[in-house]
Formats: structure tokens, C-alpha cells, sequence
């Protein structure tokens, strides 16, 4: 796995590379701002950006901007986006871009070795993983919508571990029950949800950009 780490920080820019590194993660370059970032996906072509949402020259978004960017020039690029805050927001743009191989997490995960390098290799291998924080603070900011009114408590549940990124196994596991469960709810999910089978949409996609979509402040 070839990574490349953007991230204005030196201290943390430093650290997690280090740490990437005793783990046998080839890490091929580290940025401090988002030019620096983008000449580096060029040259080096990594597998995976680890990305600040925050950098130089305003501190806003550069980093979502720049993650952006560098998909659009290497296609398939697995992009991890690290924020000191939940900002909602961002989390929903970066769906909107498809699920595949993208992560959210808070820069407080970092330090939480395992579950860090779970979420690396999950984007990596193609998945989503966004913090268990931020879909709980969503969820304690909802706002009434008819449709996620609908969803019985357990269908929640289910729906907050999607908007996580995990899969049917990983979700059963997590709640102790079935994969026929799981499949079950997430297919109640779906028809409560007025979300019908269709070429052109990922339900799944669709049922978690709902419920973000309707979380907000």
C-alpha cells in the first residue's frame, strides 16, 4: 500500500507517518499544503491520500478541495480525510463523490492505533469508513423528516452502521444478531426509505446520503 500523507501539522504529519511506517505501510511522500499534495499524487501515484479537511492558505476546505482533485487526476484513489471537528458538511460532499474507497474520521481515531488502521485498510480495499462519532453527533442533532420517522429503532440502528461504512457481517456482529436480520432491516430500510431498485442509483449510497442529508444543524 503506497500512501501519501497531507497534512499541515509537522507533529502529526511526522507521527503518523511513523506509525504507518512500523507497520510496513510504504509511506512515498508527506505534504504540507495542498500544492505540495497534488504534486506528490502525480509523481508517486499512491493507492491511498491521507488528507487533512484544513490546510493552508484559509484553513477551510483546501484539503476536501484538494482530495478532490487528485481523484480526479488518479482515478480510484483511496482518499482517508481527517478533522479535528464533525463537520457534517464535508462528510456528505464527499459521498456525494460515491462511497468507494473514501473514509471520514476525527484526528482523535489516529491515536487509537487498531481502529485507525482498520478504517486505512478498509478504504483501501474499496469500502467507506466513517467515524462512529460523527454519525452519533448527527443523529443528536436530527431534525423531525417524515421519511427517517418511518424507521423503526433497530432500522436506525442499522442505518447508523451503514452511514459508518460497515458491511451486513460486520453490522450483525455488532448488534448480535443474524445476517438475515440485517438484510431484513436494510431492506425495510430501503422500502421505508421510498427507495426502489434501480440501474442508475446505489440504494445503499442513497439510504446513507439521506440520512446525513437530514441530520444537519
Amino acid at each position: 500500500m503506497r500512501i501519501v500523507i497531507a497534512e499541515d501539522d509537522a507533529l502529526l504529519r511526522e507521527g503518523l507517518a511513523l506509525l504507518l511506517r512500523a507497520e510496513s505501510l510504504d509511506v512515498v511522500a508527506t505534504a504540507e499544503d495542498p500544492g505540495a499534495f497534488l504534486d506528490a499524487v502525480d509523481a508517486e501515484r499512491p493507492d491511498v491520500a491521507i488528507v487533512d479537511v484544513r490546510m493552508p492558505p484559509t484553513h477551510t476546505d483546501e484539503g476536501i478541495t484538494a482530495a478532490v482533485e487528485a481523484r480526479r487526476r488518479l482515478p480510484g484513489l483511496a482518499v482517508l480525510v481527517l478533522s479535528a471537528y464533525v463537520e457534517q458538511a464535508f462528510a456528505t460532499d464527499l459521498l456525494a463523490q460515491g462511497s468507494a474507497r473514501l473514509g471520514y474520521l476525527l484526528k482523535e481515531r489516529v491515536g487509537r492505533v487498531e481502529q485507525f488502521l482498520e478504517a486505512l485498510h478498509r478504504v483501501a480495499d474499496g469500502g467507506t469508513a466513517i467515524d462512529p462519532e460523527v454519525v452519533a453527533q448527527l443523529l443528536a442533532r436530527s431534525r423531525p423528516d417524515t421519511r427517517l420517522e418511518r424507521l423503526s429503532p433497530r432500522e436506525r440502528d442499522v442505518l447508523a452502521l451503514m452511514a459508518e461504512g460497515l458491511g451486513n457481517a460486520a453490522i450483525a456482529e455488532r448488534l448480535v444478531v443474524s445476517d438475515g436480520a440485517v438484510h431484513k432491516h436494510i431492506r425495510n430500510i430501503f422500502a421505508k426509505l421510498d427507495l426502489p431498485p434501480t440501474n442508475r442509483t446505489d440504494r445503499r449510497v442513497a439510504a446513507v446520503l439521506h440520512f446525513l442529508e437530514n441530520t444537519r444543524l
